[in-house]
């Protein structure tokens, strides 16, 4: 199977993916950690993928989604953007809004706490 058939199977399969350096309980890189933070503070459940185990994933994630950058974050087999976008996207309750739409469980209280402690 390749790269791309494997994330495709990923993203597909799986209501909320993370493709990330390291692993939600331990990220490897500032930006990764930023974005798993978010997700388990909110309580969302999601499943992590660790691209520093796999040369090929890192980078097929790269083409899949003709985003650069890691960590990506998808949510019903759609890509919804990186550490930048999911940032802004929780501070101005648009994540909310697109999990709630997606049928994905989450914390709003959580949520509130974090666009309170960033205003």
């Amino acid at each position: 199977m390749s790269a791309q058939d494997q994330i495709k199977e990923i993203v597909t399969t799986n209501d909320v993916v993370l493709f990330m350096k390291g692993t939600k309980t331990m990220p490897q890189c500032g930006f990764s950690s930023r974005v798993a933070g978010v997700l388990n503070f909110m309580g969302v459940e999601y499943s992590d993928i660790n691209v520093l185990a796999d040369d090929e994933i890192r980078q097929g994630i790269k083409d899949y989604s003709d985003w650069p950058t890691i960590p990506q974050l998808y949510v019903k087999g759609e890509f919804v953007g990186g550490c930048d976008i999911i940032t802004e996207m929780t501070l101005s309750g648009e994540l909310d809004t697109m999990l709630e739409e997606n049928g994905v469980a989450f914390d709003k209280e959580a949520a509130d706490k974090i666009r309170e402690a960033n205003a």
